[in-house]
């Protein structure tokens, strides 16, 4: 079945430094990525990303060398390869979560969370937000929790980060519990010189913070 065990074993390491370049913890590296390619991303706002074409790359390269190494069983063998390289960085983090991690190290997002603006009248909106965390330390966990604008609202127009408005949110988890956050805002944006009239979004970012410590999700 192998042809080239060198071919293989280059391919293996490739792809241990394609994981390595983006890998998704302690922050969400594809935050403003518009344009992707695996866990690659390949342009933002601000233009191309050199370092995620070069990831880009490699990881082709790495599935040449790995049907250059094997005899036969390529589709099947790179089908499950391509599986197992999008899943094992959530895997290696929750791994990791559940042993070493505390403090905010250890809070998961499943990124669902959802927001929604209603308009009441001039500079004054109806702001909800839904959200699900998990802490996965023994310790219950405190932070403050902030929204992050999506990166695809253009000229700058505020849209999730208008909830901030109504914070600081402080929130406590237990150890080992998932917990529902709801907020629910009436928000004076007449200072906001660009923002949303209304609307609603998916897929939410949010960064938590304690103390000198932050993170992206």
């Amino acid at each position: 079945m192998i042809r080239n065990k060198a071919a293989l074993i280059s391919s293996a390491v490739i792809l241990c430094i394609c994981t390595y370049l983006y890998f998704p913890f302690p922050n969400n590296e594809m935050l403003d990525a518009r344009v992707t390619f695996m866990s690659f991303p390949i342009r933002n706002p601000d233009g191309y990303m050199v370092l995620g074409i070069i990831g880009s790359v490699l990881f082709i390269i790495a599935m040449t060398l790995l049907v250059i190494g094997l005899k036969k069983y390529h589709f099947r063998t790179i089908a499950i390869v391509v599986i197992v390289y999008a899943f094992l960085p959530s895997v290696l983090i929750t791994l990791y979560q559940e042993t070493f991690a505390s403090g905010i190290m250890a809070i998961s997002y499943d990124r669902n969370g959802t927001c929604n603006f209603d308009y009441v009248k001039e500079d004054l909106l109806n702001g909800q937000c839904n959200l699900m965390l998990h802490n996965r330390s023994n310790e219950a966990v405190s932070f403050e929790l902030e929204f992050l604008d999506s990166f695809f609202m253009e000229d700058e127009v505020r849209m999730e980060s208008l909830m901030n408005l109504g914070g600081p949110y402080r929130i406590t988890i237990e150890g080992n519990r998932k917990k529902s956050i709801q907020l629910m805002e009436l928000l004076d944006v007449s200072e906001v010189p660009k923002h949303i009239e209304g609307g609603n979004s998916r897929n939410i970012h949010l960064k938590i913070v304690d103390e000198e410590t932050a993170r992206i999700l």
